[in-house]
């Protein structure tokens, strides 16, 4: 399964797994572009075992849904890929009224997997990718204003959501450990996409800048692929890949006290029930200053195998 499968990254390990002959769902929210993709890459693959199924993956009904759906029609699943996500310029609900980029970016992420950590367990050597981004980098957790209900910059959200990926997929492989289940998260690098072509003077220029110099979609979904079928990553957990190979993230993201506080923030907004993981009293997180964080995220900095939106009322996450 693939979230945010039919464009850039998302679109592209789609095809290329499919190539490969695996059975892959794509998961999208528009219905023509999603059934234009599943008729594209059945075409160029040869493959006939693509199929989709269909989620605002910002919404946990929906989330909830489509794991229902899923393991109503499949008996097993050998690789979940979430990459799903957006860059929100204005500062957005959820239809749960969380704000938007921390419930489609990590939220999702925390509760589909959690959704279908059964079916995983039950298929043998099954593996999670979670598609992050280096644009956690100066990134930090404030758990007193974690949905930034002051002084939101997009970008900000953007890194912290990416933060967020990695304090999960680093606490989720340590909740795996003697299972057969490996987890983990990925930079895609920068990919020459329209990611920022509609948001003004800034947009445009970064978006020529991109075409210059960003790598295809393609390439930067090897990635992906290469951690969703390789035998060489088949025991490999916990870990943080980038084109290259092994990377190290941050420091922050690997705070076990602040991956455990997420975690458990986590199954309280979404309603996953409280896992066996002894609780702990946690301390306070100290806040970083507004704007050197703003400026950690810079825009030169940010993933762009995923979508950004830039209007008041328009949601715009990958598809």
């Amino acid at each position: 399964m693939i979230t945010g499968a039919t464009s850039g990254i998302g679109k592209a390990a789609a095809l290329q797994l499919a190539q490969l002959g695996a059975t892959v769902v794509m998961v999208g929210r528009n219905p023509q572009r999603t059934a234009a993709a599943i008729e594209e890459i059945r075409r160029r693959s040869g493959n006939s075992h693509v199929e989709s199924m269909l989620a605002d993956l910002s919404s946990q009904q929906e989330i909830r849904k489509l794991a229902e759906n899923f393991q109503a029609s499949y008996q097993r699943l050998d690789v979940l890929v979430n990459n799903a996500g957006a860059i929100m310029l204005t500062r957005q609900k959820s239809t749960d009224g969380i704000e938007m980029t921390f419930a489609l970016n990590h939220l999702n992420y925390f509760l589909l997997t959690n959704l279908l950590l059964d079916t995983l367990k039950a298929s043998g050597a099954a593996r999670i990718i979670n598609v992050s981004s280096d644009s956690h980098q100066g990134a930090h957790l404030d758990f007193e204003d974690l949905q930034l209900e002051h002084n939101y910059g997009g970008y900000k959200a953007y890194g912290r959501s990416k933060l967020a990926n990695l304090l999960f997929t680093y606490e989720l492989d340590r909740r795996l450990k003697g299972s057969s289940v490996t987890v983990n998260a990925l930079h895609p690098g920068l990919v020459a996409t329209k990611f920022l072509a509609n948001n003004g003077l800034r947009g445009r220029v970064f978006n020529l800048f991109v075409r210059l110099v960003g790598r295809s979609a393609a390439r930067a979904a090897r990635v992906i692929t290469y951690l969703a079928s390789s035998p060489d990553v088949e025991a490999v957990s916990g870990k943080y890949f980038v084109e290259h190979g092994l990377v190290e993230s941050s420091q922050a993201s690997k705070d076990k006290t602040t991956a455990l506080k997420l975690w458990q923030t986590s199954e309280e907004l979404t309603g996953v029930p409280p896992s066996s993981t002894e609780k702990m009293d946690l301390p306070e997180t100290p806040t970083t200053d507004d704007a050197t964080q703003e400026a950690a995220t810079d825009v030169s900095q940010v993933d762009e195998g995923h979508k950004v939106d830039g209007s008041p009322d328009g949601r715009g996450p990958s598809e």
